[in-house]
């Protein structure tokens, strides 16, 4: 197995050849290559958050699966805490600070990385808020950018400003930093505007689970709000059949938006994307920039 030295650590890269994207005839190598390019804007976005992989060991046309746990072999200099369950109990979780972290999560084919809407130790003390639009078929991206439209002006009514990134995927992640608030609160709140935007866009969005309401709407997905759920990160690759990217986008690309592949990016994007606008999404990070929910959180 070839070494690599990533900030004094030497770390082992298996099977750097190994093609994980079929489709696009993208290896280990790229997947590393990838997070390592973007690592500087990624890793703010993963700081202090316990980490979830979705890997993909035999690449992205076999097994996937998530990992939530410290996998064997761990090497001792990767950040690991304790993370509580619903039941009470206590687990332990890779949390990713810096580079060779994400370079080791990398080498494991760890595609996917999921965190929570908190940081350590502030479990379940909300720094954010998130709503997932998923697009029903035939409902695609572009209903989702109608919607996120309407959530950007209600936020704005109470007060919270709003980013947009695409989920890599098939929709969108509407995102509002917060002065740290209890999950519940924050869960509550969402809920409450994704059923208000279910009442007043009755024929473009559901709020409900039921994927037979989905049809040709858009789900207005409020539950990973729950101090136990996770998102995509920010930039993070998906397990698809192309190395497409959760990507940050401007409220200009989806005003604009007018067909689904005008937000598709895969990592081949990114470098550019990046040297144009930097990190759209740097305001989630500035403690200046949080808002407060209306009634106090």
């Amino acid at each position: 197995m070839p070494n690599t030295v990533v900030e004094g650590r030497t770390l082992s890269l298996s099977r750097p050849d190994k093609v994980l994207y079929p489709e696009a005839g993208f290896t280990k190598a790229d997947v590393v290559e990838y997070y390592t390019s973007v690592g500087d804007v990624l890793l703010p976005h993963l700081r202090d958050r316990p980490a979830s992989f979705v890997r993909a060991p035999g690449g992205v046309a076999g097994k996937s699966f998530m990992a939530k746990h410290v996998p064997p072999g761990t090497p001792d200099w990767v950040a690991v805490r304790e993370v509580h369950r619903v039941d009470g109990s206590t687990d332990r979780q890779v949390v990713v600070q810096d580079l060779p972290t994400l370079v080791w999560a990398a080498n494991l084919a760890a595609l996917e990385l999921h965190v929570p809407q908190w940081r350590l130790p502030r479990e379940g003390r909300a720094d954010r808020l998130v709503f997932d639009l998923d697009p029903g078929a035939p409902a695609t991206v572009v209903e989702c950018c109608a919607v996120a439209g309407w959530l950007r002006d209600r936020l704005a009514r109470d007060g919270l400003e709003a980013w947009i990134k695409t989920s890599g995927s098939k929709g969108l992640h509407v995102l509002a930093p917060l002065r740290p608030t209890d999950s519940s609160a924050v869960a509550d709140y969402a809920e409450r505007l994704a059923r208000e935007a279910a009442e007043e866009l009755p024929e473009l969005v559901v709020h409900q689970v039921p994927r037979k309401l989905r049809k040709g709407r858009v789900f207005v997905d409020h539950s990973q709000n729950a101090w136990t759920r996770t998102t995509a990160a920010p930039y993070t690759l998906r397990a698809k059949a192309r190395p497409t990217v959760s990507t940050p986008v401007t409220w200009d690309e989806v005003a604009g938006c007018e067909h689904p592949d005008d937000l598709v990016f895969t990592a081949g994007d990114l470098a550019a994307r990046l040297e144009r606008h930097g990190d759209l999404l740097g305001p989630l990070l500035d403690s200046s920039r949080a808002g407060r929910l209306p009634d106090g959180g």
